[in-house]
């Protein structure tokens, strides 16, 4: 079912992207050479320096895993670095579905338990969701009025992104402290609209509340918090100087950190649903269609730099990755597999759902 389920994924995905070609050569004059040309006069050296800020990323993600699992197994903060290389580049070929090859090779790796290094990934994800929602809402206030499309729907996103990251945090550290007394009020209250609703509130409530306990004091949040916000500020500054590298673009040669951190939200969003080699594709369709619309940018220049976006941020570590997979000996294929089916398996123990569906 699971299989037949993908291939029905897979077919939208081709008829849409066949979809957007088509309207696209019928609406939008093209050239080649130019271009051809913009990637020739593109500041390669900002570009290098771009996915320096990436690379920058991975130690940063390796030395917060080891800081997370601290409690249960100390390990070097660096030990942990080839997880996350190898990890991502799994991602950037075969898809969201290889979300759990991370938590799967560290647990091979530490010999932990997989249940632990997943409470690890998803404290993980939501720090990497608020310090990038807090520091986009803070640009996009902060930014002077005029310098982004749509300043007012913007500028009233940016404060509900901070009220909603304020009451994200608020709710977590409530279920930190009484994760069990949360879970069950919860549960009571979606039970009166549905039984199994309520208890499979609950049940996620719990499984929060154990995610959390990697975090024991307020310098572990502290520490955790700080690391996810610097990695974050890199992400956007790669971002920023892949789009300055454009030079031959007056507009993208003028791009500004709260336009960066607006791309980085859209390239983003368009990363969710990632599919092997097609999602490449549909990811720089769609940040295109944000740099032509939002910047009045020309169809050249806003394809090579989200061309340039993609190479940078997403698919910059594969090579990396490939070569360190081959010397660690592990395929990735095969191990995407046994992380699916031990994340399912762990589900199943547990009640709950894998963790690449929370």
């Amino acid at each position: 079912m699971k299989s037949r389920n993908k291939r029905i994924v897979l077919l939208v995905a081709i008829v849409a992207i066949v979809a957007l070609v088509w309207f696209g050569r019928h609406r939008i004059h093209f050239n080649w050479s130019v271009f051809a040309e913009q990637l020739r006069l593109a500041d390669w050296r900002r570009i290098v320096f771009a996915l320096g800020c990436i690379y920058a990323g991975y130690f940063i993600r390796s030395i917060r895993w080891a800081l997370l699992m601290r409690h249960n197994r100390k390990v070097g903060p660096l030990s942990l670095l080839g997880t996350q290389v190898i990890g991502f580049t799994a991602v950037g070929l075969i898809g969201r579905v290889a979300d759990l090859v991370r938590p799967y090779l560290v647990a091979k790796k530490t010999g932990e338990p997989l249940s632990l290094q997943i409470a690890v990934y998803i404290v993980e994800r939501l720090c990497d969701f608020g310090a990038m929602a807090l520091i986009t809402s803070t640009v996009i206030v902060l930014a002077p009025r005029g310098s982004l499309p749509h300043p007012e729907v913007l500028r009233k996103a940016g404060y509900w992104g901070l009220a909603l990251t304020a009451a994200g945090a608020l709710f977590l550290v409530l279920v930190r402290l009484a994760g069990g007394m949360v879970g069950s009020l919860l549960g009571r209250g979606f039970g009166i609209v549905s039984k199994s609703a309520g208890a499979a509130v609950e049940s996620k409530i719990h499984s929060f509340h154990s995610g959390l306990d990697t975090i024991r004091s307020f310098a572990d949040f502290a520490y955790t918090a700080s690391l996810s916000l610097a990695m974050w500020v890199l992400i956007a500054l790669a971002y920023l100087e892949t789009a300055l590298a454009f030079v031959a673009s007056p507009e993208l040669a003028a791009m500004t950190p709260a336009k960066a951190v607006l791309l980085m939200v859209v390239s983003g969003g368009a990363s969710v649903f990632q599919l092997p080699v097609l999602g490449w594709f549909v990811q720089i369709g769609v940040v295109e269609e944000a740099i032509r619309h939002f910047f009045a940018v020309s169809p050249e220049a806003s394809l090579g730099c989200a061309a340039a976006l993609l190479l940078v941020t997403f698919l910059g570590i594969v090579p990396v990755g490939l070569v360190w997979a081959r010397f660690d000996h592990v395929s990735l294929t095969k191990v995407t597999r046994e992380s699916e089916h031990a994340g399912e398996e762990l589900a199943h123990q547990v009640g709950g759902t894998p963790a690449q569906e929370v």
